[in-house]
């Protein structure tokens, strides 16, 4: 199957889960979990300055009050090796009582597609209780930005950028090779922690080119731009049931990089390369952050997550609090997570094989 069908396909699935009517019961067997009295630890693998940090910190107070017995719910920050470590360390546990949950990214399933030997972890073993949607957008600092013709990006051609970089096969393959198809010549810094470490890199000088998650672009780019201190480059895109890349519906006004790359001399939307780029888009960022249980949870403790990830959901005032800090994507909960899940966590190996070899190529990393 070729990756454009692929890709299709997934898009479609995804949409098609997301619409669908997700019926459940409020206990499974006519019980379920009492979280009266406890401490729910919620594993971030990753610093507090980032968009997983900002997606986590927005759920905890409302998990909290959905979940019986409204346990106090802690985000706990664990970084180290591109969020691999924090994932290792979450593989090692088993299902007690409830109290421990993950966060995944797509910096922790890019490893896990490509093989990383840095990678203890299985996504089998793991249960989803919730799958968030979400785009992501580069921006320049304003000399920059200004050298650019329209969306025509050739202008920056010549010019030398910086990057912080949380790994190679981390999420930020996505942006880089991104640049590199317009031509760009970005120097990456290797090994930040988070996003949000990328971000305070650009705002000290350190680094002239940058993406953020849509969360955190809202809450720590866009001040930067009303202060006239970085201006949007574009965004990635979005996926419509067709799987065709559309505007982020959290940025309508903003192009996507597909259109960049069509307004740009020598950057190509079709082939192998841009057949790469878009699988491991849509592997990083329509399923881009996950809530996990354990291995070995039990029904009880599965139908009481999703519930309340449902009583979230289904809040009056959802639909505002949360378009304003994660942006305007699906939050999916039952088969509609297992489906984002799936397509987290899967790319052909054509596009498989491609990023292996340009990671080898570019960076030196073998996975081979």
């Amino acid at each position: 199957m070729s990756i454009i069908k692929t890709t299709r396909r997934v898009a479609v699935g995804l949409v098609a889960a997301a619409a669908a009517t997700f019926t459940l019961q409020a206990h499974a067997g006519g019980h379920g979990i009492d979280l009266e009295g406890k401490t729910v630890e919620w594993i971030i693998p990753f610093s507090e300055t980032g968009g997983s940090a900002k997606w986590a910190n927005f759920y905890a107070p409302l998990l909290s009050e959905a979940l019986p017995g409204q346990p106090t719910v802690v985000v706990k920050f664990m970084p180290g090796a591109g969020s691999t470590k924090g994932a290792n360390f979450f593989q090692e546990q088993e299902y007690d009582d409830g109290t421990l949950i993950f966060g995944s990214s797509g910096s922790t399933q890019f490893p896990f597609l490509l093989g990383d030997p840095r990678v203890k972890y299985n996504y089998a073993d793991w249960n989803v209780v919730l799958a968030s949607g979400t785009g992501g957008v580069a921006y320049l600092p304003p000399e920059m930005a200004a050298k650019m013709d329209g969306m025509n990006a050739a202008p920056l051609q010549g010019e030398d950028f910086i990057y912080g970089n949380q790994g190679a096969t981390r999420l930020d393959l996505v942006p880089t090779l991104a640049w590199e198809m317009l031509g760009l010549n970005v120097e990456s810094v290797m090994g930040i922690k988070g996003r949000g470490d990328g971000r305070l890199m650009f705002e000290r000088g350190e680094a002239n080119i940058d993406y953020q998650t849509s969360s955190s672009y809202l809450s720590g780019v866009t001040p930067l731009v009303e202060a006239g201190d970085a201006v949007p480059m574009m965004s990635w895109g979005a996926l419509d049931a067709d799987g065709n890349i559309v505007r982020d519906p959290t940025f309508p006004d903003m192009p996507t990089f597909k259109e960049v790359c069509e307004a740009t001399d020598g950057c190509e939307t079709s082939g192998e390369k841009w057949d790469a780029w878009k699988a491991f888009f849509i592997a990083g960022f329509p399923a881009q952050k996950m809530v996990f249980l354990p291995a070995g949870a039990s029904a009880d403790a599965m139908v009481t997550y999703t519930k309340a990830f449902e009583d979230v959901k289904a809040r009056a005032d959802f639909a505002e609090i949360s378009s304003k800090r994660l942006g305007k994507y699906p939050q999916m909960t039952g088969d509609a997570a297992k489906t984002a899940m799936a397509s987290g966590t899967e790319v052909s190996p054509e596009a498989k094989e491609f990023v292996v070899n340009w990671l080898q190529e570019k960076y030196g990393v073998s996975l081979k």
